[in-house]
């Protein structure tokens, strides 16, 4: 070791190479370098097949993930376009509220009230903001809790409907579908496609497919809520809502609903009402409580039960609303008139009643107490004197002396379903016996009396082409030579078709024809007997020209018809009194010989305890029909009676009960009403019989039409008519004469 010169051995540092100097820089990098190998040459652990699986799991979500979040972000900016788009193209909230593709026609009674209504009643705009707030808080309650909190649409409600679906066994969007209100509102403004009588079949067809619940209309109705919730308030939505739904009996929207059932604004409803209303929704014409009143109130009780537990209304309003369940006005409980209301909307043009896009209103003759009194007086002759479970049907008309239709009973309900057919307007029967006045008054209208006298006889008569026709009393019995009045009053046949022989067919079938029976009468001497066929209306319009002293009338039930808002008429009165059928004195006489009917003849069931009656039975053959036709001073009423299949009755004639029914309607329309006597006039005293006019006894009828008599008796008198001229006919032949016409 080398020393210093002091002595001490000097210390030498190692060597080390300066930093810059390549080769320290390679001396250092050969441990690290053999390091790495050392490292790299470890051996590699060897993977089995769940860790093959692992890294193919793990490759496979790698890529979804990669597709997924470049997926979403392109459906995100479709939907926000498709948003956009719908943005851009909704209208104001006010263009929206009403949306329905007809009108409304809404029915007033003689005294003002409304009675019924048909089309579409709307009722007019409401606000979330206008309406009772407990109406509000039913509707959301009911459809949509979460309403204020979502954004149009609620997974959390989806999955809670697709759930409920699969348990109950449906498929998951059948039953309940879990939309929002702003989704229903979507559907209901049909994703705001119009209708268009064009391109749809009709109305059905196009709700049928904005009702679609498709997936793909899901999506769409989707897409449109959220446009709906960018453009509108919660508040404007809900307006829309209420607004447009269904809820049955023609409502649309909830004042309309409220107006129909309750008959008060839908400002004014209570809790119970209210929820009654919101119930409705699920299923409008089911739960309609002018359908099922009971069913309507369950459903309102489930109803408050959501309100309650939602906190928008307390314990205490709850139990009240309970105890107290939402009930019917009046009107909609009577549900009165839906015959007559059918009827009169068909005498309107179509376009402004069934077919109308404006709201109308309608002034009618309609008496609801009539109504009332009619349907009572049926129910109560059926529960009382008719065995349980007959399917006979009935048909009442009332109307005023001038064709004013009071009331219309179109048919029996059976199990609480009215029936579509109105018997009373549409059943065309064989009017039997209650044709005969027509041919006592043709006689008296050509001059003959009351207490003129007629064989009643076994008749033969030869019909040409049909060989003999022999007709037969109802009782197989004769009387021999009886006065008009009595023939009348026992309904004797040979008598009737004697007179109707003697005075002419032809005559009798244009008085006939001239008091309103437009049916088809019969040609042949049967015409007597009342084979024609004819409806109830025409018949009770042809006893109301009797009644008003022989003056025609044309049975109405409309007197005005104006736009709502409007007070000028479109229409006014179609109807009422015609000409002058027969005089003024052989209505009288008349008159007189239909009260010994309901004296002391067929019709004794239908005589009133407290005023006069007039009136006449008929009943055809085989007893297929039954009917009674009459009138007091004030009211003329029809009463019809048969099957809808035409097969006959069991014991039933017209003096049986048709006239008790016809007796039980009348004392109900005339009570607490003024008694006045009937306008007749009783016959003068019977002259001596003048010289028998050639009748042929034991000949037949030629082909000109000739009476032949199998029998005896004195022979029907025919003196000539003495009618004095009127003013008209006066000044008609001086007319005539200067102008050189007939």
């Amino acid at each position: 070791m080398p020393r210093s010169g002091n002595g001490k051995s000097r210390l030498v540092a190692d060597r080390r190479p300066s930093r810059g100097s390549g080769t320290q820089k390679r001396t250092a990098s050969k441990p690290a370098a053999k390091r790495r190998k050392t490292r790299a040459a470890a051996p590699q652990r060897r993977r089995g097949p769940l860790g093959w699986l692992a890294a193919l799991f793990g490759w496979v979500l790698s890529l979804i993930w990669r597709f997924a979040w470049r997926g979403a972000l392109v459906v995100g900016l479709l939907l926000a376009a498709a948003v956009f788009f719908v943005y851009t193209q909704l209208p104001p909230v006010s263009a929206l509220l009403d949306g329905r593709a007809r009108g409304s026609v809404t029915l007033l009674d003689r005294n003002g009230e409304i009675f019924a209504w048909r089309g579409e009643q709307f009722g007019g705009q409401i606000t979330a903001n206008s309406v009772a707030p407990v109406l509000s808080h039913a509707i959301v309650a009911t459809e949509d809790k979460r309403f204020y909190n979502h954004i149009g649409v609620d997974p959390i409600g989806i999955a809670s409907a697709v759930k409920i679906n699969l348990r109950e066994g449906r498929g998951p969007l059948s039953g309940h579908g879990g939309s929002t209100i702003t989704q229903q509102t979507a559907k209901l403004l049909c994703l705001g496609v119009p209708y268009d009588p064009d391109t749809w079949e009709n109305e059905t067809a196009y709700e049928a497919d904005c009702r679609e619940t498709s997936l793909w209309r899901k999506a769409k109705e989707a897409v449109y809520a959220l446009a709906m919730e960018a453009k509108y308030s919660k508040d404007e939505i809900l307006t829309i809502y209420m607004n447009r739904v269904f809820l049955g009996e023609g409502s649309r929207g909830f004042e309309a609903a409220a107006q129909r059932y309750f008959g008060k604004s839908a400002a004014d409803v209570q809790p119970a009402e209210a929820a009654m209303l919101a119930g409705l929704l699920v299923a409008p014409t089911r739960y309609a409580p002018t359908n099922n009143l009971t069913r309507s109130q369950n459903r309102a009780e489930v109803i408050i039960g959501l309100m309650e537990a939602q906190g928008y209304i307390t314990s205490e309003q709850a139990a009240a609303a309970r105890a107290n369940p939402a009930r019917l006005s009046a009107a909609a409980e009577a549900r009165a008139g839906g015959y007559f209301a059918d009827w009169v909307m068909d005498t309107a043009p179509s376009f402004v009643s069934r077919d109308t896009t404006e709201d109308v209103l309608m002034s009618t003759t309609f008496d609801p107490r009539m109504q009332r009194a009619a349907e009572e007086a049926l129910q109560y002759v059926f529960d009382t004197k008719v065995r349980e479970g007959s399917e006979a049907q009935a048909a009442i008309v009332v109307m005023s002396a001038d064709g004013a239709v009071r009331a219309m009973v179109g048919g029996r309900r059976f199990k609480g379903v009215a029936g579509q057919f109105n018997r009373a307007i549409m059943a065309k029967r064989q009017t039997g016996s209650a044709f005969k006045p027509f041919v006592y008054a043709t006689a008296l209208e050509l001059g003959y009396n009351a207490n003129d006298t007629v064989t009643d006889a076994p008749l033969t008569l030869s019909i040409p082409g049909s060989g003999n026709w022999s007709p037969e009393n109802y009782d197989h019995r004769y009387r021999g030579d009886v006065t008009l009045t009595n023939a009348l009053r026992e309904s004797l046949n040979t008598a009737a078709v004697r007179v109707s022989e003697s005075v002419g067919r032809d005559n009798v079938r244009k008085v006939a024809e001239d008091f309103g029976i437009v049916s088809d009468l019969a040609n042949g001497p049967a015409l007597a007997l009342g084979t024609s066929e004819s409806t109830l209306i025409e018949m009770t319009g042809a006893y109301a020209g009797i009644l008003n002293g022989g003056t025609s009338v044309d049975p109405y039930g409309l007197i005005d018809l104006r736009l709502q808002g409007d007070a000028a008429p479109l229409i006014g009165q179609d109807g009422g009194l015609g000409e002058r059928v027969i005089s003024t004195e052989a209505a009288q006489q008349l008159v007189y010989m239909m009260r010994q009917v309901v004296t002391s003849g067929t019709g004794q069931r239908a005589n009133l305890p407290d005023r006069e009656a007039a009136g006449k039975t008929g009943t055809t053959q085989a007893a297929r029909d039954a009917w009674f036709l009459g009138f007091t001073a004030d009211y003329v009423a029809g009463v019809w009676m048969g099957y809808d299949n035409n097969r006959p009755l069991t014991g039933v004639t017209g003096g049986g009960l048709p006239a008790e029914i016809w007796r039980e309607t009348m004392l109900r329309v005339h009570e607490g009403l003024p008694v006045h006597p009937l306008p007749m006039r009783r016959p003068p005293e019977p002259a001596p019989a003048p010289a028998p006019a050639p009748q042929y006894q034991g000949t037949t009828t030629t082909s000109s039409g000739t009476l032949a008599e199998n029998g005896g008796g004195q022979p029907l008198p025919a003196p000539q008519p003495q009618r004095k001229d009127s003013v008209e006919d006066i000044l008609m032949n001086v007319l005539g004469d200067i102008l050189g016409g007939d």
